[in-house]
């Protein structure tokens, strides 16, 4: 199985690992059949994510595609980290094998159920 460079810089070197004490919102989504759990934690502020931190359980791909996610939604407003799909995460990444495409498919499911979580909590 061929991993980009990209895949490999993130599984070995993940940005944004870890957990944010007294998070604004967390998101949590796991795969069953693969085993890779994800949980995403954010800090917002204003309707921007200030930080955004993750820990994941699952394979290098899993690693990395969560990684990435946290790279392209950070400083951003909810409403566009909300326009983060599974093929963009993929994309960034300069792809992956089709074996490992359901990897992507949890980073942005996790994402989109931390701000949910927000959302939630801040109902007017």
């Amino acid at each position: 199985m061929e991993y980009t460079d990209k895949v490999m810089d993130h599984f070995q070197n993940p940005r944004n690992m870890g957990k944010i004490d007294n998070p604004s919102a967390v998101g949590e989504v796991g795969n069953a059949t693969c085993g890779d759990i994800m949980r995403i934690y954010l800090d917002i502020e204003e309707d921007v994510i200030k930080d955004v931190k993750f820990q994941t359980y699952g394979c290098g791909a899993a690693i990395a595609t969560t990684s990435i996610m946290t790279e392209l939604v950070k400083g951003k407003k909810l409403e566009d980290a909300l326009k983060v799909t599974n093929a963009n995460v993929a994309e960034e990444l300069g792809g992956l094998p089709p074996v490992k495409m359901h990897c992507s498919n949890l980073a942005a499911d996790a994402l989109q159920a931390a701000i949910e979580d927000y959302k939630n909590k801040n109902q007017e």
